[in-house]
């Protein structure tokens, strides 16, 4: 049997379907934080789970619970929706064209110290994906990555920290080339 994050699955869930979207989207979700209480009389094993998995995630002040009329909504706190998009950026790939239209992506970004861990987390992101660094904050790839980019400094929310360029040539570029075997 293959084994599932659980938290990992509530937290992409809560992050998509939002707070409202949760109740339309998830209701097996407001069933969750009702079984929190004392009344609940069947436990299952997948229910014991996802009421730990809960817990957890509250305890370590990834999402908290919003009481909205007589009914009880989860929603992801600003530490959830980072660690939400760290799942999330890790599935993400560019598309590598066939042919290079010999242009270079250049990242630069200046983040405040105050954001030392949205920084790492940006360096940690563009590494994975293939970016070389020239520099700590300027980062270079050969591909179309625009929508990529914007994704991230939307997750992260540093869209003015960071900023996009398509640029015809680098000094020096040889070995970026041979790097990328764009000869």
């Amino acid at each position: 049997m293959k084994h599932i994050n659980v938290q990992k699955v509530i937290l992409n869930t809560i992050a998509v379907a939002g707070l409202i979207g949760v109740a339309v989207l998830a209701p097996n979700a407001l069933q969750v934080v009702k079984q929190f209480t004392p009344k609940k009389k069947k436990w299952t094993r997948e229910t014991y789970y996802m009421n730990d998995s809960i817990e957890n995630l509250l305890e370590k002040g990834l999402i908290e619970k919003v009481r909205k009329g007589n009914t009880e909504f989860i929603k992801l706190t600003k530490k959830g929706g980072e660690l939400s998009a760290r799942y999330e950026l890790g599935d993400l790939e560019i598309e590598k064209p066939k042919k290079w239209d010999k242009k270079w992506r250049v990242i630069i970004f200046d983040i405040s110290e105050n954001k030392k861990s949205l920084r790492d987390l940006l360096r940690l992101n563009l590494n994975r994906l293939g970016f070389v660094k020239l520099q700590n904050s300027v980062w270079v790839f050969p591909y179309e990555c625009e929508e990529l980019i914007f994704l991230l400094k939307t997750k992260f929310f540093i869209d003015s920290d960071v900023l996009y360029m398509e640029v015809n040539r680098i000094e020096n570029e040889k070995w970026l080339k041979e790097f990328f075997g764009l000869n």
